[in-house]
């Protein structure tokens, strides 16, 4: 865009310069083999998307996951965060038989239209999410036959996982961009 300066490519990493962080400070990284079984297995990779998305947005100040950052998109570091919290709580929806619980942010889309860059906001919506993630995870708890069907609409445990881990590793790719346009910091 024309005026606007882009950001210095840059890594934290001295190992592998194509990485976020170095091997042994990567809280994703366990020694070992992987978790044995399908549920297990969605739990792990689920982990360690909600660790990246985390990962990408911290050190920086209160404006800086707020920015758009690739306009005309409405997309911003906090966009995600914010919608993954939504989605958290929608999921829970979907596996209850009650009234829905209602949005967080409000109406459609606020979740990434109405970030802004203040601190007091950017801690609200890693509470929201960490509240949200733990209720969900909680009810999950509740039912470890990925066959079961729950909810109105009778959805499978499994088919609920798989979307988790969909929706968070396309957050995660977003924030990748998102935070190379911010700072220009990259990696994995």
């Amino acid at each position: 865009m024309p005026g606007m300066t882009e950001p210095e490519r840059w890594t934290q990493a001295t190992v592998y310069p194509d990485m976020w962080i170095d091997p042994a400070d990567d809280p994703r990284n366990s020694e070992g083999p992987s978790p044995d079984g399908e549920l297990a297995t969605l739990q792990d990779f689920l982990t360690n998307y909600r660790l990246t998305l985390r990962m990408k947005c911290e050190g920086l100040d209160a404006e800086q996951p707020a920015r758009r950052s690739v306009p005309p998109s409405t997309m911003s570091l906090l966009g995600p965060v914010r919608h993954l919290a939504e989605v958290e709580r929608d999921w829970r929806n979907w596996i209850t038989d009650g009234e829905p619980l209602p949005k967080i942010y409000g109406k459609r889309d606020a979740d990434f239209d109405e970030t802004v860059g203040d601190q007091a906001a950017v801690d609200r919506a890693f509470r929201d999410l960490e509240r949200e993630q733990a209720a969900l995870d909680a009810e999950l708890a509740r039912h470890q036959d990925l066959g079961e069907r729950v909810g109105k609409n009778a959805v499978s445990i499994r088919e609920l996982q798989v979307h988790r881990v969909e929706e968070y590793a396309r957050h995660c790719g977003h924030a990748d961009l998102l935070r190379e346009c911010v700072d220009g910091r990259v990696g994995q």
